[in-house]
């Protein structure tokens, strides 16, 4: 019995004894021995301090704040077609290959699928931002087939890219009634660094002032063509022998005094030229130069739905077939710079380059009757002179009209460009009389308007495609 409870004593210890603590089976099989030393608890950890808190928060900002790699993109791709173009190009230019070879194949190189780019022939005309296809024409198609010049001596109208020959050609042709004044046209008109111009013109004054001013010396008489101010002011500029010529020089070869069998070239001015030398320095000095004059178009339609579809030839753009080349690698950076976050002045910018694309706006006008009034300008002429159009086309041109641009606002400011306006490459507008005379004239009795156009250009009226 004894050892039944020692037996259960010893369990009761068991249980109720420490981790680590062993115990014999019995109280008689276990030895007196030295207790192990338990570990000490662990030490509570302490949080990080302020410094170390804003130290850790800043290094979290660094890393947020460094660009990630982005996976290849479509714009990727785009770049990639365009650099392998442009690596094309190269080795086609090195072989010799022609410029109108190496733009057909530029047009015919389609870009990525899914871009939201488009080809250059896809690209729509007359749309704001489009460029001029270079693909063939189709004058059928087109609003107006393209845009034209007046020459100012004939009256002939040429089509823009002929405007510069046909200015030549009508110099050359003035030349046999007035040989002085088509010189001088040549010079202020054929030569376009108009620095260089002034400086002749002004050279070219101050021999014949010399020769006026001392009539009785001949050495003001012949002036040297080998003399260094004559070769770099007066010998490379166009039209300057012709006017020496005209107004009594003519070439000689002279003897250098005191120089055996030498001679130098000079232009010598005849007998019985003097009197008339002031002239036509008069006419050198206030001459201007001769310029083809933007031909307006005139058209009228008949009222149509299709007044607003507008197909315009390449004409109407600023940009040439080696520019749009690089205007379609800018476009690749299109779908980017509208996912940007830009600035009003990044903004301005960007309208600012758009409105240079443009060289010309073609107009239309809507009138009460529904007849369209159509011309074309220069974009950066102002609003008066498309005023100033529709005015001469009127009736009664003497009556107040306002014209509303196609936002439905009013063109007050006469001064603004039209491509400031909004009114590039082209525009549909609407003519509406003066309310406030139109009550008057209402008032007093007067007589109802039914045609606004004059007569005779009703006679020519148009149907629009």
């Amino acid at each position: 019995m004894k050892k039944f409870f020692q037996d259960i004593k010893a369990e009761l210890q068991f249980k109720g004894a420490g981790p680590g603590q062993k115990l014999s089976e019995s109280p008689r099989e276990r030895a007196p021995k030295e207790k192990p030393k338990a570990d000490p608890p662990p030490k509570c950890r302490q949080g990080p301090t302020n410094e170390a808190q804003m130290a850790a928060a800043a290094a979290l900002a660094r890393l947020e704040q460094k660009p990630k790699p982005r996976p290849p993109s479509s714009q990727d791709a785009i770049r990639n077609q365009v650099k392998k173009e442009l690596m094309a190009e190269a080795a086609a230019s090195d072989k010799g290959a022609s410029v109108d070879q190496k733009a057909r194949e530029l047009d015919q190189a389609q870009l990525p699928s899914g871009s939201g780019l488009q080809t250059v022939q896809e690209s729509p005309r007359g749309s704001p931002n489009s460029l001029p296809a270079l693909q063939e024409e189709d004058p059928s198609m087109l609003s107006v087939s393209g845009v034209y010049f007046t020459c100012p001596l004939t009256g002939a109208t040429v089509r823009k890219d002929k405007r510069e020959a046909q200015i030549k050609k009508a110099i050359l042709e003035h030349a046999a009634q007035d040989p002085v004044a088509a010189a001088v046209m040549e010079i202020h008109t054929c030569n376009r660094d108009r620095e260089k111009v002034k400086l002749g013109v002004e050279t070219i004054a101050k021999y014949l002032d010399n020769i006026h001013l001392h009539p009785e010396e001949d050495k003001y008489r012949k002036i040297k063509l080998q003399n260094k101010v004559f070769q770099e002011r007066i010998h490379c500029l166009e039209g300057t022998h012709k006017f020496f010529q005209a107004v009594g020089f003519e070439k000689a070869t002279l003897s250098v005094p005191g120089q055996e069998e030498a001679t130098e070239d000079f232009y010598v001015l005849k007998e019985g030229k003097l009197g008339d030398l002031k002239e036509h320095k008069e006419k050198l000095l206030s001459g201007e130069p001769l310029r083809a004059q933007l031909d307006r178009q005139l058209r009228v339609f008949k009222p149509s739905p299709q007044a607003s579809r507008f197909e315009l030839p390449s004409d109407f753009f600023s940009i040439t077939a080696e520019e749009l080349k690089r205007e379609q690698r800018l476009r690749t950076e299109a779908v980017e710079k509208a996912s940007m976050l830009r600035t009003k002045a990044m903004r301005e910018k960007e309208e600012q380059r758009e409105l240079r694309k443009y060289n010309y706006a073609l107009l239309r006008i809507r009138f009460p009757d529904g007849y369209i009034l159509q011309g074309t300008f220069y974009a950066r002429e102002p609003v008066s002179a498309l005023y100033q159009f529709v005015r001469e086309t009127l009736q009664n041109n003497w009556l107040p009209f306002e014209l509303l641009a196609p936002g439905g606002h009013k063109l007050t400011d006469e001064s603004m460009a039209l491509n400031e306006c909004g009114l590039v490459p082209s525009a549909l507008l609407t003519f509406a009389w003066d309310a406030d005379v139109m009550a008057d004239i209402k008032a007093s009795g007067g007589e109802r308007m039914e045609s606004v156009l004059k007569p005779d250009l009703l006679l020519a009226v148009q149907t629009l495609s």
